[in-house]
């Protein structure tokens, strides 16, 4: 199968691409490269990788990538709240208008799986798991747009939207600001975090997951498409507290505190159900324990300030 993969450079889609390579796929990635990333050189010795340094807002462009696509993974974002924020018109453009360019262009057959955000949920309701059929109250701009662009999917048909927990884990375009992630950091090199909204509960997934997500939704995209579903971690709904304690188990000496200020843009505090997806046969492979460890290992070789979106 032909993929195009926009914004396949970042975060998830340099975990997702050398995936794809190996189940046999014909990938091509658009990215504007906007970071100066190189978290695709390994695998630019494929001959089934095709690279194009390029926009998704361009109609052109994407014109000319999406007539032989057979699938469309539009992972082009500004991600998370703060960036969303800071960047509005950029935020509106390129979450919900180059979607809407996609859907403009495509054809009855291709096929498009996108990611969005169970941050729309919001302020979950306290001991109530959110399933996809709980009302979406996306609070931030970042989290409206998304639910904004799953709205406009799902209503063409012929798509498939998962709503991704936070993602974790190591990237070859690594990301410090994602609060596992950048929680780990803190503990191997500051020994310290001060926690807000400490008993805040979220869901968590680990990235090279994220990948396999979006693989099983394409190998069982007739029986799952039209629908949105959640992807996360079911023993990982956890508050940034109980999050702390289980990097504690392994980095011993670290030390964390609440604070009473600071808030979250999202309001993100939900317990979420996973259920849907793994009807489906999904099972994640990487548990927290496993990501927390990793990202320890990680950061013997990372110690620098480029790793973020902002």
């Amino acid at each position: 199968m032909k993929i195009l993969i926009t914004g396949g450079a970042g975060y998830l889609g340099s975990v997702m691409i050398p995936r794809l390579l190996a189940e046999g796929h014909d990938v091509v990635c658009l990215d504007n490269f906007m970071y100066n990333q190189t978290s695709l050189l390994d695998v630019c010795y494929h001959p089934k990788l095709t690279i194009v340094r390029g926009d998704t807002r361009d109609k052109n462009v994407m014109t000319k990538l999406m007539k032989d696509a057979d699938a469309i993974f539009p992972l082009a974002c500004l991600t998370g709240a703060p960036l969303c924020a800071k960047e509005p018109a950029a935020a509106q453009s390129i979450l919900l208008d180059a979607v809407k360019l996609i859907l403009e262009l495509r054809s009855k057959d291709q096929v498009i799986i996108f990611p969005t955000t169970n941050s729309g949920y919001g302020i979950g309701e306290k001991g109530k798991h959110c399933t996809e059929e709980t009302t979406l109250r996306p609070i931030s701009l970042y989290g409206r747009l998304k639910v904004d662009a799953e709205n406009a999917l799902l209503a063409s048909g012929n798509a498939i939207t998962l709503r991704l927990a936070t993602a974790f884990g190591v990237s070859p375009r690594m990301r410090l600001d994602l609060l596992v992630n950048d929680f780990v950091y803190r503990a191997v090199y500051d020994r310290f975090v001060v926690l807000f909204e400490a008993h805040f509960n979220r869901n968590f997934i680990h990235v090279r997951d994220v990948a396999k997500a979006f693989s099983h939704s394409l190998e069982n995209f007739d029986t799952m498409k039209n629908q949105a579903y959640n992807v996360g971690l079911s023993d990982a709904n956890i508050s940034k507290l109980g999050l702390c304690q289980e990097i504690q188990k392994q980095v011993k000496d670290f030390y964390f505190v609440e604070a009473t200020i600071g808030e979250d843009p999202d309001k993100r505090d939900y317990i979420v159900s996973n259920e849907k997806i793994e009807k489906t046969g999904f099972k994640p492979d990487v548990s927290l324990t496993m990501g927390i460890t990793e990202l320890i290992k990680a950061y013997q070789v990372i110690k620098r300030n480029q790793y973020a979106n902002i």
